[in-house]
């Protein structure tokens, strides 16, 4: 770690800075021990308190009562005149009592005894894509993001949903688009605001001809699911079930491929901690685990506080947003033993990866399979693997994307 710096110098707001460097966890670091609860007003955007401590996260995350997640989800640099404020809300920024009918209707079908109908599926979908792979022969180099880590859950969540497997593609450049708007590589229109409008809309006109076609021929997908669903004995409206499937699209596969893309770099980085994953299987589960702690692919959700609060002896008001850095909390060393040390066998393991509290990701159980599968079928076959270039990283201080990460193995003799 280096010296520390004044804290009004600190930079952990700026996307040029993960590009360039990733995690400020330096920077988050310093919070911690300085200023766990941190007034920060050096942006165009929101001004907030960084909420940099576990246990402040965790006490927030459960308190929905104290802080919501409407009408702020995200901290962004964007004056607040140029963003629109007519996005369509969804799950995540529900709150009571609206949020619990809503996620009912996806959790029931997410918990990890009703998702074991699709393992099977699930694993074939990991086997396809990993055999696709290594098609090309004992020795190469790829992209792992392009091979692996994208394909994996795109394919997952296209059949979930039900969409055909040749517009699985399209699931892919909608989620870069409206995820990575702030990305200059992904913006198709003048503006962020103006890219994820556009990406949404498609979004919304592709699912409006599918749900179309599931009213009248229901299948066994979520699609299906959110046609005939109902809440508080009301059927959801069609803008309803669009809005599911638009967070279903962009949330169900961005943060599992991102997980993915780290875990295989810290994989790449800590050779040590490869050859135990590959010496002992029984280790792949807190494996993945320690993926997810280490890679903390959301940085940040926001919530806003519905009275006066004292924390940490900074006196938060009504109205004032707080932002929550997830990434800080699974380093902090109130929590984790030797936390800047990625370990596959750490035990206990009390990320906040998924979040905690009510917004939970629904989606947890699937992501750790994904994750599980991928590497179950992957790691037995690599006899040698390293970066054959630096990781190209998403420019966004939300998203803690890499968008390329080349990469050069070579294969076991065994696994020919």
């Amino acid at each position: 770690m280096s010296q520390p710096i004044p804290l009004d110098e600190l930079d952990f707001m700026s996307p040029e800075r993960y590009v360039h460097h990733g995690y400020p966890h330096e920077a988050w670091t310093q919070l911690r021990k300085e200023a766990p609860v941190y007034w920060f007003d050096r942006t165009e955007g929101e001004h907030f308190w960084a909420i940099t401590k576990h246990e402040d996260i965790v006490f927030i995350g459960k308190r929905p009562d104290l802080f919501i997640s409407d009408p702020v989800l995200v901290v962004q640099t964007t004056p607040l005149s140029e963003r629109p404020d007519d996005f369509p809300k969804n799950l995540i920024q529900f709150d009571p009592p609206k949020h619990g009918p809503q996620r009912k209707l996806i959790s029931k079908g997410f918990t990890p005894r009703a998702l074991k109908r699709w393992h099977g599926d699930i694993e074939r979908i990991a086997r396809g894509v990993v055999n696709d792979l290594f098609e090309a022969g004992d020795e190469g180099e790829c992209d792992f993001v392009e091979s692996i880590s994208a394909p994996l859950p795109i394919a997952v969540i296209g059949w979930l949903l039900g969409v055909p497997e040749a517009d699985w593609p399209k699931l892919f450049h909608w989620t870069n688009r409206i995820l990575g708007a702030s990305d200059p590589e992904y913006q198709d229109q003048q503006s962020v605001t103006e890219t994820v409008e556009t990406a949404q809309r498609e979004v919304f006109e592709y699912f409006a001809h599918l749900v179309a076609k599931r009213r009248s021929d229901p299948q066994d997908d979520l699609v299906s699911l959110f046609t005939h669903a109902e809440v508080d004995g009301e059927p959801l409206t069609d803008m309803e079930i669009l809005i599911w499937c638009n967070l279903i699209v962009a949330a169900g596969n961005e943060t599992t491929r991102n997980a993915t893309s780290g875990g295989m770099l810290a994989l790449i980085q800590n050779q040590d901690q490869l050859r135990r994953l590959q010496g002992d299987p029984s280790l792949l589960k807190s494996g993945v685990e320690e993926i997810l702690r280490w890679t903390s692919p959301i940085v940040q959700f926001a919530r806003t506080a519905t009275a006066d609060v004292e924390l940490r002896g900074q006196k938060i008001a009504r109205g004032d947003v707080v932002s929550l850095y997830y990434p800080s909390a699974n380093r902090d060393e109130d929590v984790f033993e030797a936390p800047f040390e990625f370990r596959v066998d750490r035990k206990p393991n009390r990320h906040l990866a998924f979040g905690i509290g009510e917004h939970f990701c629904a989606g947890a159980h699937v992501a750790r399979l994904e994750i599980e599968y991928a590497l179950r079928f992957l790691l037995p076959r690599i006899e040698e693997i390293e970066l054959a270039a630096p990781p190209d990283r998403l420019h966004s201080h939300f998203i803690g994307g890499i968008k390329r990460l080349p990469i050069r193995y070579k294969l076991r003799p065994e696994a020919r």
